[in-house]
């Protein structure tokens, strides 16, 4: 242990070489991230839905808006849940952190599949959905960066933008899993059979992670980089209100694109594409699809040229592009126009995400990181994520302008932007 302290810093770092216990390490997070973001996603997929179940009859539109905003509720607890597991991600380390998270996030899965409809228990309903989105934010809100850590930490020397950007590909993969079982849901059942009972299915499903996940979770070790870290003498570590300003900044476009383009655009495309409820999820998937393949790409790239590049290149892309395509998918009107400008899309955010994730790691020590981390991640996420899908509907009818959903991933560009101006590179230093 102290050669390796000597030779990657105090948080002994791994090899160049990756193990067998790195790879089983990251492989069991992954599989667990996987189904957890499956079961906080999947209700996007089902806005419409849950809108016409969970609240009055009357105005789609309003009911549409409610259903979001319920979506971004979600999102409250997260920085709460952030803070609190990333002191026990601190202090009790990364692994034991993963176990909580997930059962939580089951639990919260799971009332929502069991949950009366308004239909049934009047005003009580959309409050069970609110106490149930309430619980998985706050399990989410202690996964991610925790996770994310969790795989930089495994990586040996030279991996790390690789290794943590598989954290963010299985992540969103789990969002995958959710569109597709939406769309093969919205293929076998009419929209008739989905509105009334077909809709818990996903939700049930995904109940099943508790003891899945749980299980892989336990049989994975903890991180070296904490492990090592933990024994050393605790030092004064100065309050990290710059790196997590900045981190703030950049989770703008990571938050925005993420809940614009991957949950609120299958709703656009049927509205304002001309594709069907099947066909807009059906695109969702393979776009997504093309995400998580080219996030590592991403990642990777990061680990040879560095993470601001990557990070200054692929943001540029959204915010120059994003206006264009979106004002294409209206004016084309055919699955084979959005599809291709999707996967578009998908693909510049994907070297973006690749990058992103390690070095929102690299912003923080070891010792401290997940207690700056998470809370600042999830803020963001507030900010940025939570209503982003309501912020976009919300855009559309006070303009009347489709194109004007795109508004706010515009803002959050720029802001990414002035926060890489000044941003250090980190690619080829020790992980503090």
């Amino acid at each position: 242990m102290a050669s390796a302290i000597a030779t990657h810093g105090h948080t002994g770092s791994l090899p160049d070489a990756p193990s067998t216990a790195s790879r089983k390490a990251i492989i069991g997070v992954s599989v667990g991230n996987l189904l957890e973001w499956y079961d906080f996603g999947v209700y996007g997929f089902f806005a419409i839905t849950m809108g016409k179940n969970f609240f009055a009859a009357g105005d789609p539109v309003a009911s549409l808006l409610a259903s979001f905003a319920v979506f971004g509720i979600g999102f409250v607890a997260r920085p709460l849940g952030g803070f609190v597991m990333g002191f026990v991600a601190d202090k009790r380390g990364r692994r034991s952190a993963m176990m909580i998270t997930i059962m939580l996030m089951a639990l919260g899965t799971l009332l929502i599949g069991i949950a009366p409809t308004y239909a049934t228990a009047g005003v009580l309903a959309p409050l069970i959905l609110v106490a149930a989105r309430l619980l998985q934010g706050f399990a989410t809100g202690g996964e991610w960066g925790t996770a994310a850590a969790f795989c930089v930490e495994w990586a040996p020397s030279g991996r790390r933008g690789l290794y943590g950007a598989m954290q963010q590909s299985t992540g969103l993969f789990g969002i995958v899993v959710g569109s597709t079982v939406a769309a093969v849901l919205s293929t076998l059942f009419s929209n008739a059979q989905i509105d009334e009972w077909g809709w818990r299915i996903p939700f049930l499903l995904g109940a099943l992670i508790g003891p899945i996940g749980f299980w892989i979770r336990r049989t994975i070790a903890e991180t070296p980089a904490f492990e090592a870290a933990n024994k050393m003498p605790q030092a004064h570590h100065a309050m990290q209100w710059g790196p997590a300003l900045r981190l703030f900044c950049l989770m703008a476009v990571t938050f925005a694109v993420t809940y614009t383009y991957l949950y609120y655009l299958p709703t656009f495309t049927q509205k304002f594409g001309g594709l069907t409820r099947a066909e807009s999820l059906w695109a969702n998937v393979i776009a997504v699809t093309a995400f998580c393949v080219g996030v590592p790409f991403g990642g990777l790239l990061s680990d040879r040229v560095g993470r601001k590049p990557v990070l200054l290149v692929s943001n540029l892309l959204i915010l120059l592009l994003s206006y264009p395509l979106m004002a294409a998918i209206v004016k084309y009107q055919s699955f084979a126009a959005t599809l291709s400008i999707q996967v578009l899309l998908n693909l510049f955010f994907a070297l973006f995400a690749g990058a992103a994730t390690v070095a929102y790691v690299e912003m923080f020590p070891t010792i401290i990181r997940l207690r700056w981390l998470s809370p600042t991640y999830n803020l963001a996420g507030v900010a940025f994520g939570a209503f982003a899908p309501y912020i976009a509907t919300w855009l559309v009818v006070a303009t009347g302008s489709p194109t004007s959903a795109v508004y706010f991933v515009l803002f959050s560009c720029v802001l990414a932007t002035l926060a890489l101006v000044g941003m250090r590179e980190t690619a080829h230093e020790p992980l503090r």
